[in-house]
């Protein structure tokens, strides 16, 4: 596929990236029109390199930042410089050299096909490469996937913290960037806007390199920030997605399976220390009216849950580029 004939432009986020930032410039391809790098208040030499890489490959822009405003400010000023200029398809590439450039037309071949909105990386696919991505990583990556499908409603997608993907324009401009997080959420704070549009999301098999980079993201973050914010992303998604934008069996197995289950467990923990403390049976009767009630409401949600996951968009917003 001739790649030189489509407006491609890579965004690459630069903080504390001096030892790498060099090297990830030299390895972009030729066929990428333009190369938006955005130096976020980077404490070292980073924005320098880029300046004088710049002088030399006229595909090079910077942008300077004067205050740090996380991966997802960087991305999002990145962003709106790639649709003024133009670019048809985006593609997000880290400064430190984790990701390699080889691998973009697997993440653009799809868009200009008008096979998928938007395409991810997904490190989970290639045993070799999982066995060199550190141990923290590894378990942090795998607990919050199932957390970030259920709070995105792409349940076909893994490894939600990648951030080597591509997204077409025509999708890009349709998403509120206001609302889109700003530090370490952003790829799901993505996802979830993206479900709200009904973009077809994809992802495939694309193995990692693991350098001398550190990671930034802290375990404390990713137990004690990242649930909070899923939970709010699952319950904003279910509100509008079932309640707002549409009102369908999905809505009404919500509206029945859950006050079953919450009315079954309540009433019969309650009665369950009420009997318990009196040290006496409770009545056939006061048995069997919480456990049917969570028995009901159980199944009813999973009935729910399967509508939800066969509600993930299947077909892209836009036609072959």
């Amino acid at each position: 596929m001739n790649f030189t004939a489509y407006a491609i432009a890579t965004v690459i986020p630069a903080y504390r990236v001096e030892q790498n930032i060099e090297s990830v410039l030299q390895d972009l391809p030729a066929y990428i029109k333009h190369i938006i790098v955005v130096d976020d208040a980077s404490p070292d030499s980073t924005s320098d390199l880029v300046t004088a890489a710049a002088k030399k490959d006229s595909r090079i822009t910077l942008i300077h930042h004067t205050e740090n405003l996380g991966v997802g400010g960087a991305m999002i000023s990145g962003f709106r410089k790639a649709l003024e200029l133009g670019a048809q398809i985006v593609v997000k590439i880290d400064g430190d050299g984790q990701m390699d450039p080889a691998h973009i037309p697997a993440l653009i071949t799809p868009l200009i096909l008008g096979k998928a909105d938007y395409v991810k990386g997904n490190r989970f696919r290639d045993f070799q490469s999982l066995l060199q991505m550190p141990f923290v990583r590894r378990i942090g990556n795998l607990g919050l996937s199932f957390l970030t499908k259920a709070a995105t409603g792409y349940w076909s997608i893994f490894d939600p913290t990648n951030g080597f993907f591509a997204i077409r324009a025509e999708v890009l401009t349709q998403l509120p960037l206001k609302k889109i997080d700003h530090r370490y959420y952003f790829e799901t704070s993505m996802l979830a806007n993206l479900y709200l549009i009904g973009a077809l999301v994809i992802d495939i098999p694309i193995p990692a390199r693991y350098r001398n980079e550190t990671s930034s993201l802290s375990i404390r973050r990713s137990l004690f920030e990242f649930p909070f914010k899923l939970l709010i992303t699952f319950l904003r998604r279910i509100l509008l997605r079932y309640y707002i934008y549409d009102f369908s069996m999905m809505s009404l197995y919500l509206m029945i399976g859950i006050p079953l289950l919450l009315f079954g467990g309540i009433f019969g923990s309650v009665k369950w220390i009420e009997y318990a403390s009196q040290n006496i049976p409770a009545p056939t009767g006061t048995v069997m009216l919480p456990t049917l009630s969570v028995i009901l409401g159980i199944q009813i949600l999973l009935s729910a849950i399967e509508i939800d996951m066969n509600s993930t968009p299947r077909k892209a917003l836009s036609d072959s580029l």
